[in-house]
């Protein structure tokens, strides 16, 4: 069997996904981010659903910034009235700007913030050699590269934030928060939810929790564009 060819950098050292463009940062991508991009198969779920979904009339709000895969999706494929993303980890937030920038999303902002049920003291984020390993846990392994820095991330009030904002679509990928914070929003401005699941660690309670929460804002899930542990949730389908 032939081995597999070595990766090589792009000359403009920009990787091109889905028709969108991503500087080649290794320290931030690393090796299995970048093979996805180049193969259009990163998020493929989420991008899907948010594809066929999100429109110009939409406001988007977005939980777990990440690499500003969704929120550019968003804002320049969807062509979004505007998109507003949320990342707790303020090590990201400088190629998530580039990214934006890259692409000309004119039309989103990005925000360091933890979203809550109250605003409440500054708190500690650990910010890792990994950077998409980063947390606000102060042990993970020495697999995700070590502590390299601890900042201080503020902390909002989700409902404020909504209120503020007035999203009609919410994109969530917060990696396992999901089934405490959402609970203790207003999501009624919501017409669509796209939510990724982690039921490795938040078990069948958790997942009951954001369904039941989706019902009580008046959205239904909404199978045809739901897969796996991305579920979508829509009023009036």
């Amino acid at each position: 069997m032939d081995a597999p060819a070595p990766e090589t950098t792009p000359p403009d050292g920009i990787i091109r996904s889905r028709g969108l463009k991503f500087p080649l940062e290794r320290d931030i991508l690393g090796r299995k981010v970048v093979r996805l991009l180049r193969a259009n198969d990163y998020e493929t779920k989420e991008f899907e659903a948010v594809q066929a979904l999100v429109g110009p009339q939409d406001t988007v709000m977005e939980l777990g910034a990440g690499i500003g895969f969704m929120s550019t999706v968003a804002a320049v494929k969807c062509k979004a009235r505007a998109v507003h993303a949320f990342e707790a980890n303020p090590a990201l937030l400088p190629y998530i700007r580039q990214v934006h920038a890259l692409n000309g999303a004119r039309n989103v902002t990005v925000r360091n913030a933890l979203l809550a049920g109250r605003k409440g003291k500054p708190v500690d984020f650990y910010v890792r050699k990994n950077l998409l390993a980063s947390s606000m846990e102060p042990l993970q392994g020495d697999r995700d590269g070590g502590v390299v820095s601890v900042a201080k991330v503020e902390v909002e009030n989700i409902n404020t934030v909504l209120q503020e904002i007035a999203p009609t679509v919410l994109i969530c990928d917060i990696e396992g928060a999901e089934a405490d914070l959402l609970p203790k929003a207003d999501l009624s401005c919501l017409r669509v939810a796209v939510v990724e699941l982690h039921p490795q660690w938040i078990g069948q309670s958790g997942v009951q929790a954001v369904f039941d929460t989706m019902h009580k804002a008046g959205l239904t899930y909404f199978p045809k564009r739901s897969n796996a542990k991305v579920v979508t949730f829509r009023k009036d389908w």
